[in-house]
Formats: C-alpha cells, sequence, structure tokens
C-alpha cells in the first residue's frame, strides 16, 4: 500500500478569519483527499480552539489570542512547532501561503534543520513596489528576496508575479496558477423578491443601481475614489461595501463630508457564503485597486454574471480585457474577447465616467457572457487544485 503523502501548510490567517488566501487554500485541499494536509497559524482571538479539523485541513492555531502578539511570535514560535510535527509525521513538503510571518516559520525551522525540508512557495501579494521598500522599514522586500532565495518550487497567481519574483532573484522554475472560483455556487438564481428583501436590508430601493465591491478596506484597494465619483453620478446610483480594513473609518468621515451617507452603505464583513446572494442583488462589481496581485473577487463577480470595473494593474489584466481602454500590444495573447470595463486607477472621473459607460453598453450581455464562459473554463476551483497536485507530485 502507498504511503499516504504529508504536507505541513503555513498561512498567517485561517478559518474563521477569511481573505482570498484562506478560501483558496481550502477549496484546493478539499479537492486533493489523497494527501493529509497539516496548517499551523495564528491564533488571533482566544474564544479559537488550538486544535481543530477543517474540510481536509488539520489546523492548529499558536499563540495566545492577541493579534500582533500572535503575528510577531508566530516565526519562531512556528519554526518550533513545525519541527516537532515534522519528527512526527515526516512531512514531504512544507506549503507557505504568501512570503508572510506564518512562512518564516518554515525557513527558520529549515535552518536549523539537518534534514532540510522542500518548500512550496506561493506568492498572492499584490502590494505596490513603494509598499514592499517602505512597508516595516524595507522588511517585506528584504524577506522576499530571502525567501526566493531557500525556495524550492514557486507558483504565483499571476503573470505579473512572475515578473516580479524573478525581479528579486528566482531563479528556479515558476508556475503560474491563479485562484479560482466555485462558478456553481456564485452562479445562482435570485428572485426578485430575495433582490429586494437584501437591498431593503440596507435600505435601499428597487429602482436604485448598487455599485459593490467586496474589499479589504485598505489604500491599495481604492475604494475611497469610488466614494469621490459619485457626487458626478445620478442620485440613484449608490455604492455597497462588503469587508473591513483599517481606513474603516477615515472612509465614513469621507463620505459624511461629501453629504453621501445615504449612498454609502458600509456592510461590514460578509461572509463567503452569503456573498454570491449579495452580488447578485447588486448591479456592477467595483475596484480600482492601485495594485494587485490577481483578485479572485473580480472572478467571483464574473461567474455571478454581473459587469466587473477594475483597472489594468497587476494581475488583473491577465483576465479581464477591455480593448477600448488597451492597446493590442497591452493585452496578454489569446485575450481580445472583452471581459469587463478598465477605469484608471487614483482617478475618481474615470470612475464616475466608465459607470456611465457601463450601464449605457448595449452590448453588456455579451461581455458578461464572455467573463462567465472564462471563469468557468479557465478559473474554476477543480482545474486549480488538479494543477497544485502536479506541483506537489513533483516535490
Amino acid at each position: 500500500m502507498e504511503k499516504i503523502r504529508k504536507i505541513l501548510i503555513f498561512s498567517t490567517a485561517y478559518y474563521p478569519l477569511v481573505g482570498g488566501a484562506e478560501v483558496a487554500i481550502k477549496e484546493i485541499t478539499d479537492r486533493i483527499p489523497d494527501i493529509q494536509f497539516d496548517l499551523i497559524t495564528a491564533r488571533f482571538s482566544k474564544k479559537l480552539p488550538f486544535k481543530e479539523r477543517i474540510g481536509n485541513v488539520t489546523v492548529y492555531r499558536l499563540g495566545v489570542g492577541v493579534p500582533l502578539i500572535d503575528k510577531l511570535s508566530l516565526p519562531f514560535e512556528g519554526a518550533l512547532f513545525a519541527r516537532y510535527l515534522q519528527k512526527r509525521n515526516d512531512y514531504k513538503a512544507f506549503w507557505c501561503v504568501m512570503a508572510t510571518f506564518a512562512s518564516g516559520a518554515a525557513y527558520i525551522s529549515n535552518i536549523f534543520s539537518r534534514k532540510k525540508t522542500p518548500i512550496v512557495l506561493n506568492l498572492q501579494e499584490g502590494d505596490s513596489e513603494e509598499h514592499f521598500s517602505r512597508r516595516w522599514l524595507g522588511l517585506i522586500d528584504l524577506s522576499w528576496k530571502m525567501a526566493l532565495k531557500r525556495t524550492s518550487y514557486l507558483t504565483v497567481l499571476s503573470q505579473f508575479l512572475k515578473d516580479r519574483a524573478e525581479r528579486f532573484g528566482y531563479k528556479g522554475e515558476i508556475w503560474v496558477i491563479p485562484n479560482g472560483v466555485d462558478v456553481s455556487r456564485f452562479d445562482i438564481q435570485l428572485s426578485e423578491e430575495e433582490r429586494i428583501k437584501i437591498r431593503e436590508s440596507f435600505n435601499l430601493k428597487k429602482e436604485d443601481i448598487i455599485l459593490v465591491t467586496t474589499s479589504r478596506l485598505v489604500t491599495k484597494n481604492g475604494v475611497g475614489d469610488v466614494i469621490k465619483s459619485l457626487p458626478s453620478l445620478a442620485e440613484n446610483i449608490k455604492f455597497l461595501i462588503c469587508g473591513e480594513g483599517e481606513l474603516e473609518k477615515s472612509l465614513k468621515l469621507e463620505a459624511r463630508s461629501l453629504k453621501l451617507e445615504n449612498r454609502v452603505i458600509f456592510a461590514g464583513n460578509v461572509s463567503h457564503e452569503n456573498l454570491p446572494k449579495y452580488l447578485k442583488a447588486c448591479d456592477v462589481f467595483i475596484r480600482p485597486s492601485l495594485s494587485e496581485g490577481m483578485g479572485n473577487s473580480f472572478i467571483e463577480a464574473f461567474a455571478s454574471r454581473i459587469p466587473v470595473i477594475a483597472t489594468p494593474v497587476g494581475g488583473i489584466v491577465d483576465f479581464l480585457v477591455d480593448p477600448a481602454k488597451l492597446d493590442r500590444k497591452e493585452m496578454r495573447s489569446g485575450m481580445e474577447i472583452q471581459t469587463g470595463y478598465f477605469c484608471e486607477p487614483n482617478n475618481p472621473e474615470s470612475i464616475s465616467k466608465t459607470v456611465v459607460r457601463v450601464l449605457e453598453d448595449t452590448n453588456k450581455e455579451k461581455i458578461l457572457e464572455n467573463a462567465y464562459k472564462l471563469a468557468k473554463e479557465k478559473y474554476d476551483w477543480n482545474l486549480i487544485a488538479e494543477k497544485f497536485k502536479e506541483v506537489f507530485k513533483k516535490v
């Protein structure tokens, strides 16, 4: 009988704290039942257990339940715990999801181990070059370079991240494997009664046109630019923000100063289970990112069959095509069929013009079908999991 292969995952956060990376881990591991996955993460809350089983992953949470302390101690506490687990389980690989605090534990563990465990690093970070060079006194920039030197196998979400890894000095083979979407979960039928009910829960009317974003409230996601664009748009165009983050207070002040309290709705954190209904209850998905590694929220909107407005930055150009806004030489090979709409980053006026363009576009249904087809044929989680399975086999 073939021995079950075991892989230890390192992720700074995990369920019930959910972002794109956490969703990716669960969707991929659930589809690879013939590998035993364990995961080291920070605890972040005293309410969360030290150990539990989530899907096909045994989760170990380290720390005292205080977010900042747990995050800063994770590289060192995680390294010690990884060595303990490695002696018991003989993992074939360490899988580091993003070059963050948790990943540091894998690299530190290898430094102090006689037998080195191969490291599969998955890059998802879409932060700007300025963020890399200045944040944490340049330690992000340094940590990437150090991690890439000690990485055995590298996967990235987009061509943009592949190019960045090579600029940082990585010389090995790189697999471009995007995050995906469970198309069947997002391609749902929402009755008119349900649609109205969801809107009414946010004091939105049936005739309102709702722009929606699912974003962390951080500078790179450009949420404030959408708020600034609203005064030049019709009164019935409103903005539903699904997400939380460090800019929430300042964004609320921005909306108040522009007298937009009735047109900007902060929904807070929305569970991934409820997200398909929220998207279907709205009219246009928008995230005018300043930088982006990929952004599977855009693909979820594709699968929901609602128009998508984005910016031509980072990994977005791998899947969103708007021939009216990109020269042919800028478009990826074979990606000439329109799947969405581009606005300019850092430009509220461009956002408002693009919103009007979407609402007036007589070809919109064809674009929605193009986007849906792309999500289903290239970004379905079953396809993504198969690609990762090939990487793990190579290890």
